[in-house]
């Protein structure tokens, strides 16, 4: 390693003596910031690696068949009769849902830390050490070399989150068939299952090294269009989300026949039919600028997280054996011990949003955020977030966590998003893609209108 990257590693290393309270070593750091070492209790062990795709696994096959551990049994279960043992693993939102949500429990598995970028995407990660910077505002993204993390060892809460909204996931991300699933009211039965195909364009995700000036600060582009149910068939969305600047939205009303532009498509504007169920930058956990929000590093701590759920890619199971009336179906959800980076995120006195406080939890190995919660105007916990993660095989074993669920403490409903169980194939992760769909002019209004008035 150069020396000057080494003497940034040992910065890196200091940063987190300070917040963590251990002596860490700039070579007990792996590229992209986690600590190797197991924890001191032994429930978080020692970083593996990446884990060799399995033989005989190929893309439509069902990943959790092919996984090595597959077969484990649980160490433990939490649920309401011994939550108060293991609070201090647990997240305040997730104490809440094992006490409020009938029957809601937790199977806690051994750890296993395999989640680790593509060699290109570390040494990018390593060269951002020194090279990545957040704007003057230091809310955005400056410079940076992707794809890879661009802070390993974040100095703020803006940085570390930026890291998990710049995650690497290859240059392209398709469901033939997603699924949104909105549970019903309590006392009714009727769901809202919205169903059709959907795909992100990544462009600094390509092998190589590319910074958002090489792309025109373009970040990502997003196309969802809805088959069912009726009652939203046919609409459609196009958006272009960048480093520097709000996502522009365009949406096709069938009704109307014609495409418009949201601009206030952002923040906490509700996602259209979804009876105010689902904000806009509640996608994916958190997306979206940062504005609104002063982002605080609390720090790092060992938490009881989702991790490997391979039943949660289980797209030949039936929706509503996981989708159920009272959650997401314990025997599909899997978690682990690992540490992670605890970020707060206040409410600007001077911005207006729903929540007046957010709280994501980073694991340290991926900074996927795989807990999140959102409290209200009067501080109360409101929402609950969490997120499934596994190594994704075709991007030499990085992880990604696009299913994900978010209980309303409230309403008494949840959002459950981003899956393909019961879609008949599996979420297709492209490391490099030659289609025109996978282009920036195909996230555009011209384009939309084009595909959606066929």
């Amino acid at each position: 390693m150069k020396q000057s990257s080494i003497r940034a590693v040992s910065v890196i290393a200091a940063a987190i003596c300070l917040m963590t309270g251990t002596a860490v070593m700039a070579e007990d750091l792996t590229p992209v910031g986690a600590e190797r070492s197991a924890s001191k209790d032994g429930l978080v062990p020692a970083f593996a690696g990446r884990e060799a795709t399995p033989a005989g696994w190929e893309w439509g096959k069902v990943r959790g068949d092919f996984w090595k551990y597959k077969n484990e049994k649980p160490l433990y279960t939490i649920d309401a009769s011994n939550v108060d043992k293991y609070a201090d693993k647990l997240s305040t939102g997730q104490v809440a849902l094992i006490k409020q949500l009938k029957g809601y429990r937790m199977e806690v598995y051994p750890s296993h830390r395999e989640c680790q970028l593509p060699e290109f995407a570390e040494q990018n990660s390593t060269a951002n050490l020194t090279a990545a910077k957040l704007d003057p505002g230091g809310e955005t993204i400056q410079t940076a070399v992707f794809p890879g993390v661009a802070f390993p060892q974040p100095k703020n809460g803006a940085e570390a989150i930026l890291n998990y909204t710049s995650r690497y996931r290859g240059e392209g991300l398709e469901w033939t068939k997603a699924v949104t699933v909105i549970s019903p009211r309590p006392g009714t039965t009727d769901w809202i299952d919205s169903i059709g195909p959907e795909l992100f364009y990544f462009p600094t995700g390509k092998e190589g090294k590319t910074t958002p000036q090489d792309v025109n600060q373009l970040s990502v582009g997003a196309y969802f269009e809805v088959d069912t149910p009726a009652a939203l068939a046919g609409q459609a969305y196009a958006g272009r989300a960048y480093f520097d600047k709000d996502t522009e939205t365009y949406y096709y009303f069938p009704g109307q026949r014609r495409v418009r532009r949201m601009p206030a498509y952002t923040h906490d504007a509700p996602v259209i039919g979804y009876e105010n169920q689902y904000l806009i930058d509640e996608s994916n956990m958190f997306n979206g600028l940062l504005d609104r929000f002063n982002w605080k590093l609390v720090g790092k701590k060992e938490m009881i997280v989702p991790y490997n759920d391979f039943g949660m890619y289980t797209f030949k199971d039936k929706l509503h054996d996981v989708a159920t009336p009272d959650g997401i179906s314990p025997e599909h959800r899997r978690y682990e011990v690992h540490r992670v980076w605890v970020v707060e995120a206040t409410l600007k006195p001077t911005a207006r949003h729903a929540d007046s406080k957010k709280i994501l939890y980073l694991d340290e190995d991926s900074w996927l955020a795989l807990v999140g919660e959102d409290y209200d105007a009067q501080g109360k916990l409101w929402k609950v977030r969490e997120s499934y993660p596994i190594p994704v095989w075709e991007l030499d074993g990085a992880c990604d966590n696009e299913p994900f669920v978010q209980y309303d403490l409230v309403d008494g409903r949840y959002v459950f998003d981003a899956s393909s169980i019961g879609q008949g194939g599996d979420i297709h992760y492209y490391k490099q893609v030659n289609d025109p769909r996978f282009k920036p002019d195909f996230f555009t209004a011209e384009s939309l209108r084009s595909v959606s008035e066929r």
